[in-house]
């Protein structure tokens, strides 16, 4: 698959439960020209960034090339910081249907919950 977030980030695991969902261990890469500019000497992984994760990790587990059709309950609750944090751990609950496929995300970084969002995405 085709990814945005070239050298954004590395898969470094990832594991399917008997329910279908995905627990994915990702690295963020810290000299990434995006930290560059958000912020400079303060970087931030952009929300977009990990939105785009989110939909990156699900074409991989599913096969498929998706499109972003809504996005609900989206909520940044910590900020991911790549120098301090550069290790995630995302929970992906992935429901396919005929058209469409519902996510359930929550990314988090030790202990730290740092998003929670749930999103649909069109085949």
């Amino acid at each position: 698959m085709q990814t945005i977030l070239t050298d954004f980030y590395t898969l470094e695991s990832h594991e399917k439960a008997e329910n279908g969902s995905f627990t994915a261990h990702i690295s963020l890469n810290k000299n990434h020209d995006i930290f560059k500019g958000h912020f400079p000497g303060n970087p931030v992984t952009p929300g977009v960034c990990m939105m785009q994760i989110v939909k990156e990790l699900t074409e991989e587990f599913t096969g498929k090339k998706l499109f972003l059709k809504s996005a609900s309950n989206v909520k940044f609750m910590a900020i991911i910081n790549p120098f301090e944090t550069p290790d995630l751990t995302l929970q992906l609950d992935i429901k396919e249907g005929e058209e469409e496929i519902k996510v359930k995300n929550v990314t988090s970084f030790g202990e730290t919950i740092a998003l929670k969002m749930s999103v649909n995405y069109k085949k």
